[in-house]
C-alpha cells in the first residue's frame, strides 16, 4: 500500500499537472514539472535537463530559459513547447517533488504540535493545502482551520479548508481527506474509553485480582 507521501505525490501531479519542459505560469514565472517555479537561469541550470536524451549544457539551458521568457505568459503549457525544448526526466521531477513535500512536511511538523499522530487523511489534506498556498498563506490565512486541526476536530477542519483559487474538485478532495480522519479519531477515542473502563473494572472486581 502506498504511503501518504506517495499518495500526495500522485495527487499533486494530477491537480497541478506535470510538464517536463519549461513554460510560463499565469503570473509569468518560468515553471517546470509539478508547478516548480524557476526564479532565474541558475535555478534552471541546477536541474538535470535533457536534450534529445542527453544531459543539456548550461548554455543550452540558458538559451531555452530565455526563449520561454520572451513568450507571452499564461498560455497552455503546450504553447511553450518547441522542437528544441529541453525536458526533465520523470524521475527527476518526482525526486524534486518529493524533496519539496518533505520540506513542507517539516514546516507542518514545526507548526502543528501533534502532526506525526494525525491520520493519513489529515496529512494528505494539509500537504495539498501547503503546496497550493505556500506556508505563509496557510499559516496566516487559515487560523480557524489550524485551530481545528490542533484539536483533532476533523469535521470542523473540513468545513474551514475552502480555497478560492483551486477548482471545486480539488477543494472537495481536500475536504474528503479531512472527513476521512473523523472515523479513525472516533474509533481511537472509543478504544481508549473501553481500555480505561476495563482497567477500572479490574481494580474493583475481586475476581480480576491476583490471589
Amino acid at each position: 500500500m502506498a504511503t501518504y507521501l506517495e499518495q500526495s505525490l500522485v495527487m499533486l501531479k494530477q491537480f497541478e499537472g506535470c510538464v517536463p519542459w519549461m513554460y510560463r505560469d499565469t503570473v509569468g514565472k518560468v515553471t517546470v514539472g509539478v508547478g516548480l517555479m524557476l526564479p532565474d537561469v541558475a535555478a534552471a541550470q541546477a536541474l538535470p535537463f535533457l536534450e534529445a536524451g542527453r544531459a543539456a549544457s548550461a548554455p543550452q539551458i540558458h538559451a531555452d530559459f530565455q526563449r520561454v521568457m520572451l513568450l507571452p505568459e499564461g498560455k497552455p503549457a503546450t504553447f511553450y513547447r518547441a522542437s528544441t525544448s529541453l525536458e526533465l526526466p520523470q524521475a527527476a521531477i518526482d525526486a524534486r517533488l518529493q524533496a519539496v513535500l518533505q520540506g513542507f512536511e517539516q514546516r507542518l511538523r514545526a507548526r502543528l504540535t501533534h502532526y506525526d499522530s494525525f491520520p493519513d487523511g489529515a496529512k494528505l489534506a494539509l500537504l495539498d493545502m501547503i503546496y497550493n498556498l505556500g506556508p505563509g498563506e496557510l499559516f496566516s490565512g487559515y487560523p480557524h482551520l489550524l485551530a481545528a486541526v490542533e484539536q483533532g476536530a476533523w469535521a470542523q477542519a473540513a468545513a474551514q479548508c475552502l480555497r478560492h483559487g483551486p477548482g471545486e474538485a480539488r477543494n472537495a478532495w481536500t475536504r474528503t481527506q479531512f472527513l476521512s480522519a473523523v472515523v479513525p479519531a472516533i474509533r481511537a477515542e472509543a478504544e481508549g474509553w473501553v481500555r480505561r473502563l476495563w482497567r477500572r473494572l479490574r481494580s474493583v472486581w475481586p475476581y480480576g485480582r491476583a490471589r
